[in-house]
């Protein structure tokens, strides 16, 4: 395995909720995703966050990981879910929700539902 390969499976591995994207939780450096990291601090999602912008063996070594060429990636009990558009389809449909029950995710379900409310 590769050094960024070893360095990504260990995080997603160690960690519930994951998200992979440009800048951090606190100060996002793109649109995507700040729409992402938006969602999962609204909702009150315990996650960890890896900034590809600070280590660009990380930026390309999550698209080689995932085969997914963009950035957000969100990964939860180790599995990649998506990036920004299925995020914010899973969010609005429920199916999010229904993720993180399943997998003893803590989130504020009330919040999830404002964000839907919102959308509606």
């Amino acid at each position: 395995m590769t050094d960024a390969k070893s360095r990504i499976d260990e995080t997603v591995k160690a960690n519930d909720v994951v998200l992979y994207m440009k800048g951090t939780k606190e100060m996002p450096q793109c649109g995507f995703s700040s729409r992402v990291a938006g969602v999962l601090n609204y909702m009150g999602v315990d996650y960890t966050d890896v900034n590809v912008l600070a280590d660009e063996e990380i930026r390309q070594g999550i698209k080689d990981y995932s085969d997914w060429p963009t950035i957000p990636q969100l990964y939860v009990k180790g599995e990649f879910v998506g990036g920004c558009d299925i995020i914010t389809e899973m969010t609005l449909s429920g199916e999010l929700d229904t993720m993180f029950d399943e997998n003893g995710v803590g989130y504020d379900k009330d919040m999830a539902d404002k964000i839907r409310a919102a959308n509606a």
